[in-house]
């Protein structure tokens, strides 16, 4: 924090508050609750790391604050300042190292929010804990959007050496607590991760990240079984322990008479060189796709067979909701998983897919080649992914726990 030393001097000793306390009033989805207001609630969404189309940032909680009448900025990294679905876009300029990540860009962000004066604010990032509490000195609304369970990501992070992990989750935990307290409300992508802060903040939601499944995949959109292609895909980021050197073992290892491919979409890695995933055996069966938009992976998605989330077994993956999970089960497709715990409940509960040993490649290629040889069957499994996210996994339910949230910190003194 050494970077905003010389702002928190300036403040004296701020009075960063508590969260506020008691039920949230109820506020339908698409509305703003009963109160009229007098002019439209400003609201800044900051992020330190995810791009301005980020599915969870933008395409949900952004979009679905604008359709309920609220005035929205996103701050973050993108090429250009701009506007798009009715959301303006504060860019900032992406560093190349993990420190100037960590350091400048939010102080820029800092000085970039306090430029919009917003009544309130909502970062998605830990690195910006420090820029959430001066916000608070402020006077202003403030809250946390917990992606992930970082103290047990950290558990896992292969580049720092192994005795570090352990203190550093520690120190993470500790600094969650402390300035948690503070904030106006937590938001939490994960029932877990909210029971962690439930007793520090009163004011802690699950905002699940499901998808919009009539949005996104419109039942018009959908093709016949029969004209997709034998291939299985891969979306989103691609590590070592997200399993892509399973994933490319596997296909690899399907017979020659199955003409089958892995169809890969993604960020080009970050601690792998492309070069080296080309050496891997089974390679020649990969398609890699780079990273595609919104619609190029619906579009990908909609021509595929299955759909592969074989993440390790690592404690910060353990219980969490991947989204593409979810939007492959709305793409109608069965979901290769791994097998833990959470997952098997959703995967089996649904009866949508397969659970596999993450780290066994012979265990994901026999999944693998029953989906591609079992047409029926794996048909039947994606039809029933699609359903139980048409009912349960959406984002309709959640959009409106959001709205509620919002309402309550906008309107404090209104009953609905």
């Amino acid at each position: 924090m050494t970077v905003f030393s010389p702002l928190l001097e300036s403040l004296g000793t701020p009075n960063f508050g508590t969260a506020p306390s008691g039920p949230l009033p109820p506020v339908s989805a698409g509305t703003v609750g009963t109160c009229i207001l007098s002019k439209p609630v400003r609201v800044v969404h900051m992020t330190s790391v995810h791009n301005a189309r980020d599915p969870r940032i933008f395409q949900r909680e952004c979009r679905a604050l604008v359709q309920a009448g609220y005035d929205v900025t996103y701050i973050g990294p993108h090429s250009e300042d701009a506007v798009m679905d009715q959301v303006r876009i504060k860019s900032i300029s992406r560093e190349r190292t993990r420190f100037a990540r960590m350091t400048r860009i939010p102080w820029h962000i800092y000085l970039e929010s306090l430029k919009q004066d917003a009544d309130i604010y909502h970062f998605h990032d830990p690195e910006l804990i420090p820029v959430g509490l001066l916000l608070r000195a402020h006077g202003k609304d403030v809250i946390y959007d917990l992606h992930e369970d970082y103290p047990k990501d950290i558990l896992g992070k292969k580049y720092l050496p192994a005795w570090s992990r352990p203190k550093i989750a520690w120190l993470m935990r500790q600094v969650e607590r402390a300035s948690c307290i503070h904030f106006s409300a937590l938001v939490t992508a994960t029932p877990p991760i909210a029971e962690r802060f439930r007793k520090t903040n009163s004011r802690t939601v699950v905002v699940h990240n499901y998808p919009c499944p009539n949005e996104v995949f419109p039942e018009s959109s959908c093709i016949s079984w029969e004209t997709r292609k034998q291939a299985v895909a891969y979306v989103g980021g691609i590590s070592g322990q997200r399993g892509i050197r399973e994933m490319i073992a596997a296909i690899g290892s399907l017979p020659p008479s199955l003409a089958a491919s892995l169809e890969l979409a993604g960020p080009a890695p970050v601690h792998l060189h492309l070069e080296e995933l080309y050496r891997f055996p089974g390679w020649e069966r990969v398609h890699y796709h780079g990273l595609l938009d919104q619609p190029g992976i619906f579009r990908l998605l909609r021509n595929v067979r299955a759909g592969l989330v074989v993440l390790h077994p690592d404690p910060g993956y353990l219980e969490s909701l991947p989204l593409k999970m979810f939007e492959y089960m709305a793409a109608g497709i069965p979901v290769i998983a791994s097998d833990f715990p959470l997952w098997r409940r959703i995967i089996e509960g649904a009866g949508c897919g397969i659970l596999v040993d993450p780290l066994d490649p012979s265990a994901i290629a026999r999944a693998m080649e029953y989906v591609l040889k079992h047409a029926t069957e794996a048909e039947a499994m994606g039809r029933r992914g699609r359903d139980a996210v048409q009912e349960l996994y959406n984002w309709s339910t959640e959009a409106e726990k959001l709205l509620n949230l919002y309402h309550g910190l906008a309107n404090p003194g209104c009953a609905s």
